[in-house]
């Protein structure tokens, strides 16, 4: 219908093959170029599409980026030979995933593109959507491209975890509200669950035992945990660290006896995180 309305107002030149072009008289077209509107088959190319569904919707403003702006007088002309009012049209740059390729190395041998190019490949990274959010109102609109930040992108994901409560990040993190101290210094939602998990699921026994010297350190957290109260807080579970370092204890061999990890949360973090029939059971003295 629109098509017809088009040809009706000398917008539009039928073609022999059937197709239906621009006529050369309208806008951001020229004898040279005027583009097509409906193919040969009868179906509608973008630009006839885009503009008959503005109309149709009756959209007032259309924000879309500059790599469109191309476009835009022919548009705005098809859209008044239907005679409907223009809309209010803003156009802004795009934001760019990774950096720029080195122009001087082979495209066999550059970096590799940004895995992160989409909302759901920054969800599966583990970028809370608070994040992003805080990102995009940094950037505001932009007038030129910009190509993605993603260390100031990760900082901010640092920032919004840490902006969450505890029953919100443990949500995120799948885990129980009491956990939520140890997922404190995760990174994004992805090592947070990582952590959860490590709370969660009780290690394997090792194997190889623990070495000998490992002992002494379990045997000694295990009469400090049985002699603090049976839910500790910061303090307490701090103190436990800070009484095992007076002694020169294997921080090491205990973190791997609590989590089966060698890295994660801080180990106070831990000791708070895990009930104490838990650690105890997982110290295994």
């Amino acid at each position: 219908a629109a098509a017809a309305r088009l040809v009706a107002a000398g917008a539009t030149a039928e073609e022999p093959d059937g197709s239906l072009r621009v006529a050369a008289k309208v806008a951001g077209a020229s004898s040279a170029h005027r583009p097509t509107l409906l193919r040969p088959d009868g179906t509608a190319t973008y630009h006839l599409a885009s503009v008959a569904d503005d109309v149709d919707l009756r959209i007032t403003h259309v924000i879309r980026g500059a790599d469109h702006s191309a476009d835009a007088d022919l548009h705005l002309a098809l859209i008044a030979a239907l005679g409907t009012p223009a809309p209010d049209v803003v156009e802004h740059g795009l934001l760019l995933g990774g950096a720029p390729p080195d122009l001087g190395t082979p495209p066999d041998l550059g970096t590799p593109p940004d895995p992160l190019v989409s909302v759901a490949d920054f969800r599966e990274a583990g970028i809370p959507a608070a994040a992003v959010r805080a990102y995009l109102d940094e950037l505001g609109l932009p007038q030129h491209d910009v190509r993605l930040d993603l260390k100031r992108l990760r900082r901010l994901a640092v920032e919004a975890i840490a902006a969450m409560s505890d029953e919100e990040l443990a949500g995120q993190a799948g885990a129980p509200a009491r956990l939520a101290v140890a997922l404190r210094g995760a990174r994004d939602l992805v090592e947070a669950r990582d952590y959860a998990e490590s709370l969660l699921t009780p290690p394997p026994p090792a194997i190889p035992a623990p070495p000998a010297d490992a002992l002494p350190t379990l045997l000694r957290f295990a009469e400090l945990r049985l002699g603090a109260p049976a839910e500790l807080d910061d303090e307490a579970a701090r103190s436990i660290v800070r009484e095992l370092q007076a002694v020169h204890a294997d921080l090491k061999a205990l973190r791997r006896a609590l989590t089966g990890r060698e890295r994660g949360p801080e180990l106070w973090a831990v000791v708070r995180a895990l009930t104490r029939e838990e650690a105890l059971a997982r110290a295994g003295v």
